[in-house]
């Protein structure tokens, strides 16, 4: 399991990083919210633990700039605020967990384990999907419409897997963006339309429709069965 440390103590950051490394983590370290940030969305991780208060560009920017873009990645908080408005502020913003300073190591490990736990079994009930007549596999990178094989381009594989993933809510084109230059290293929102109208054709006969909502993005949804 590879995890991403963001803690810019460095006498904390290593304590924590030597610990997790005995207990069998591969473990980075990013001394500031810049190079969490950078890391995050550039590299493959198993979670994520984020102190709050990083220099550069503070844990509650980067977190929610990472849940857009990689609404799955498990990131647990750190942080010295334990007040109630930091912490609903932190799970607002995307945390799956939240930790207060100071903590005891076991205790930290647990949570981290158990965080770990929730997101494979996640991962295993969410690999394959159905909706409408459409079925779609993450684990064989396969979609088909009523056991039609759908083709689809690597981004419109990714928008694809972004609209289910956060189906009944709205995809904003930065989020789109975001995961597209994970993906593939840029980020041209301007083509955006083009792919949800070749992805609508594909869809088409599925009984599923991307929808825009207006000022915000697109949204998956069931077709409305006609009338009559």
């Amino acid at each position: 399991m590879k995890l991403l440390l963001a803690e810019d103590d460095a006498i904390l950051a290593d304590a924590l990083s030597a610990n997790l490394a005995l207990a069998g983590f591969e473990v980075d370290v990013a001394p500031n919210g810049a190079v969490a940030e950078y890391l995050l969305l550039r590299q493959q991780f198993d979670l994520g633990v984020l102190d709050l208060g990083l220099p550069l560009v503070d844990g509650l920017t980067v977190l929610k700039r990472v849940r857009a873009a990689r609404p799955t990645l498990p990131m647990l908080v750190l942080t010295a605020l334990d007040g109630l408005d930091h912490r609903v502020a932190g799970l607002n913003a995307g945390a799956d967990d939240y930790l207060t300073k100071p903590f005891d190591f076991p205790e930290l490990e647990a949570r981290i384990r158990a965080l770990l736990r929730r997101t494979r079994s996640a991962q295993a009930a969410a690999s394959s999907q159905e909706m409408g007549r459409l079925s779609f596999d993450r684990d064989t990178r396969r979609a088909a419409v009523d056991n039609e094989p759908m083709e689809l381009s690597p981004r419109e594989w990714m928008l694809m897997d972004l609209l289910l993933t956060q189906r009944d809510k709205v995809v904003t084109k930065e989020q789109i963006a975001e995961a597209w230059a994970v993906e593939r290293g840029d980020a041209n929102a301007g083509s955006i339309e083009v792919y949800i109208h070749r992805l609508r054709r594909k869809l088409d006969g599925s009984g599923l429709a991307i929808r825009t909502v207006r000022g915000l993005g697109y949204l998956l949804e069931a077709e409305a069965p006609p009338a009559g």
